[in-house]
């Protein structure tokens, strides 16, 4: 920091400690920990011990000085010093095995991150192993700068970041930059939208005009309303057309796609609603005011006359023009209530449902209300009428039955369908989803997360986030549901069978061919799947491959005896509509993709990632003479792509159990390195961990890496790809890709509108195209 910002984040400081401090002007142990919002007391009582230099109990406004004197402005050793000080519990001099672990454990808790005891003892010795150098049972100080100094994205940004107080504040963000809006990179990337904006925008001004001149002859207040009415003749049948979900899946498929911003139908579709709602306050208001005037101009009739009786005779179908206009104002006034995302993303999905079903009552007063609507109306009808007959015809062929269910961490039910007969999807592509069940006339949408190479099944994983999921959840959560009785006897044959069958592999196993390679683990997870034998050739497109873990290793087969305790088979009746398109579509028409899931929004990659590598495996090439292989770069009409980044980023460590077999599935496709680098790369990120550069989490992170690259295995989700702290730094790594230069990048996000934001400013800053999911 410069000399002036020094001095005003100085009086910052100061203020804050005078908040919290109080009256006495000192800050006591129970304040410093409220202050420093640590989870785990350890360290809150380490710092204070180590800030408190007199000893009193107490800190005071110099003595903090001093300690973030040190820890912002001091040198590398003077904070190396101070971390070594805080392990030091004892004060020896030295630091201990015990001591270490105890640390660790802190840390684990710090960063939400659970694992067993003999994998601390392991994260331990591992650290413990490789600082003391000179194997004397202990770490001094110099041996513990020595370790770290091999860990250069520590040293460089050693700090305490646990506590807002304990940081300088970013006096760079009063700084006024450029709204996104105004940059060049914002036209370029958007210019599809921005040119159907400017097109619809100017569509609505010549139809408000030509009205209004039309209307010249009755006032100021018809030709207002006149204009109005006559582009809400437009938007109310052109808000109809952006939904038509059948024939912009087709449409994505044609030229229409690089011209029009058909993968941003749902956003267009509200900001049509909001053009109604303006559209119609004005038309209803105009109307109004023109009542208002000819009441007290002529008094033939009152005001509430004009509007809520058929006596003026206003209207082409006996005088109700104002009955029904108030009637659609009302209605329409309530859906774009309902359709918030207040409403929507606050558990309350089946209000916007139910109310946003008023527009089949919206459009039959509009053709009574309107003598001329009915012309607009029409053609799109027609076709909106076709799109739901064929939708009820699709959804009622063959009878689909949830055959599976399993219960995932944070409240994720995954359900695998019988996969309807000609039922054909692309990869990302999502359905509208009935289960009598659950509620008889909802539908939802979710993505589907099977790949389209997997000829039986649909999977669908839906995370608990408002009533009609919550109902779908705890429905499968009850031990005792009719379901399960009716198939016990099922259940039972089928596990006898694969115990069976397991036996007889193992015994064969036994007799000298071990599942040591990628393929044997694999095909034995398949006889322990379903009973039966599957191709072991090709398991990333099999579903009994998708469905358990493909590697022996400990973590992964606890994991899957934990998951197997919530699993169900079922037979439940449902209805799927679909298939839709998404954004996504595009991914096979990429280069270089970059495949972004936030949470639960990993579900359209699952789909797309298995496709892939599903295709990756049949242009891959073995040498017959050596172990040697590689993959042709062929490029065809099917798949362009020369490489993929899969980045997933969850809040807590049990998230990562949704898809973690399916990701082990494909690390052992890759397991062979390839000449120009990994065709599929993973990055896992982990928010609720503390990163790398911060006090609390150091040790720990420093043993993650030293055991994930001695076991080959990340330890928090059993993963050959290393999980990271903290959030992506998406500047680096979009960096990173620009610089590896495999093609044009396309980047896919599916997640959190807020984060949406942050990456698509930072994919027009590196000039990458973005897609982002929309429902």
């Amino acid at each position: 920091m410069s000399l002036d910002d020094d001095t005003r984040w100085l009086e910052w400081v100061t203020k804050q400690f005078e908040s919290i401090a109080g009256e006495d002007k000192e800050i006591d142990l129970d304040e410093f920990k409220t202050a420093l919002k640590v989870k785990e007391s350890f360290f809150a009582e380490r710092f204070f011990a180590l800030f408190d230099s007199d000893g009193s109990s107490s800190i005071s406004l110099d003595e903090l000085l001093k300690a973030l004197d040190l820890l912002i402005h001091g040198t590398e050793t003077d904070k190396l010093r101070f971390l070594f000080q805080v392990y030091d519990v004892d004060g020896s001099g030295s630091i201990d095995p015990d001591e270490l672990r105890t640390v660790l454990k802190s840390c684990l808790r710090e960063s939400a991150i659970s694992l067993p005891e003999e994998k601390l003892d392991d994260l331990t010795l591992a650290l413990f192993e490789s600082a003391d150098k000179d194997n004397s049972g202990s770490i001094t100080f110099e041996e513990l700068k020595a370790e770290l100094e091999t860990f250069p994205e520590v040293m460089e940004n050693l700090t305490i970041s646990a506590a807002n107080w304990l940081k300088p504040p970013d006096l760079e963000q009063n700084k006024r930059k450029t709204p996104r809006y105004l940059t060049r990179a914002y036209w370029h990337n958007n210019s599809r939208k921005l040119f159907f904006l400017c097109l619809y925008g100017l569509l609505n001004t010549f139809l408000f005009i030509m009205a209004m001149l039309k209307h010249a002859d009755g006032g100021l207040w018809i030709m207002l309303a006149r204009g109005c009415g006559q582009c809400l003749n437009l938007n109310c049948t052109f808000v109809m057309v952006l939904m038509l979900r059948r024939c912009l899946t087709w449409l994505r498929a044609t030229w229409v796609v690089r011209v029009l911003p058909l993968d941003q139908n749902i956003l267009l579709h509200q900001i049509v609603g909001y053009a109604i709602l303006i559209f119609s306050v004005g038309h209803t208001g105009a109307h109004i005011m023109n009542f208002a005037r000819l009441s007290q101009n002529d008094g033939a009739y009152q005001l509430w006359e004009y509007l809520f009786t058929i006596r003026p005779g206003i209207g082409w179908v006996n005088g109700t023009a104002s009955i029904t206009g108030v009637v659609i104002q009302i209605l329409i006034g309530l859906m774009v209530v309902c359709s918030s995302t207040f409403v929507r993303r606050s558990g309350h999905f089946e209000v916007f449902y139910w109310s946003h079903l008023s527009y089949i009552w919206v459009w039959a007063l509009l053709v009574v209300h309107c003598a001329n609507f009915w012309k607009w109306f029409v053609v799109p009808g027609v076709a909106f009428l076709i799109e739901k007959l064929v939708g009820i015809a699709v959804s009622r062929m063959g009878g689909l039955y949830i055959v599976e269910v399993n219960l995932l961490p944070s409240k994720v039910t995954h359900l695998v369908i019988k996969r309807p007969p000609f039922f054909q999807f692309k990869p990302g592509d999502y359905v509208y989803i009935n289960i009598p069940t659950i509620a008889k006339y909802e539908w939802h949408p979710f993505t589907i997360s099977s790949a389209p190479e997997q000829q039986e099944t649909l999977w669908l994983h839906i995370r608990s986030m408002g009533q009609w999921t919550n109902r779908l959840y705890e429905y499968f959560r009850q031990p005792d549901t009719q379901t399960n009785k009716r198939l016990t006897a099922s259940l039972r044959s089928r596990r006898h069978q694969s115990r069976a069958q397991e036996e007889m592999f193992r015994s064969a196993s036994c007799r000298g061919s071990v599942a040591s390679n990628k393929d044997d683990a694999v095909e034995l997870t398949m006889y322990r799947t379903n009973g039966t034998r599957r191709n072991s050739q090709n398991p990333v497109c099999d579903p009994a491959a998708q469905a358990e873990l493909g590697d022996a290793s400990l973590a992964t087969r606890e994991l899957t005896a934990k998951l197997s305790e919530n699993h169900r088979y079922c037979n439940i009746k449902c209805y799927v509509d679909g298939p839709f398109g998404t954004p996504t579509r595009q991914i096979f028409a990429s280069e270089h993709a970059i495949l972004i899931g936030a949470g639960i929004g990993i579900t359209p990659f699952a789909s797309i990632l298995q496709s892939i590598m599903c295709r990756y495996r049949m242009r891959k090439q073995n040498c017959p003479n050596c172990s040697y292989s590689w993959c042709e770069t062929i490029k065809d009409n099917e798949m362009k792509l020369r490489k993929v980044d899969f980045i997933w980023i969850n809040r807590d460590q049990k998230s990562f159990e949704w898809f973690v077999s399916l990701l082990t599935k494909l690390e052992m496709d890759q397991a062979d390195e390839e000449p120009e680098g990994r065709f599929l790369e993973m990055h896992m990120y982990m928010t609720s961990a503390l990163s790398k550069n911060d006090m609390k989490a150091i040790g720990l992170q420093m043993a993650l890496d030293l055991l994930a690259k001695k076991e080959k295995r990340d330890s928090i989700t059993g993963l050959r790809t290393r999980t990271q702290p903290g959030r992506p730094d998406w500047a680096k790594v979009f960096q990173k890709v620009s610089e590896e230069k495999k093609g044009k990048v396309h980047v896919f996000y599916c997640g959190s509108p807020a984060l949406a934001k942050v990456i698509k400013a930072q994919c027009e800053r590196f000039g990458f195209h973005f897609y982002k999911e929309n429902f």
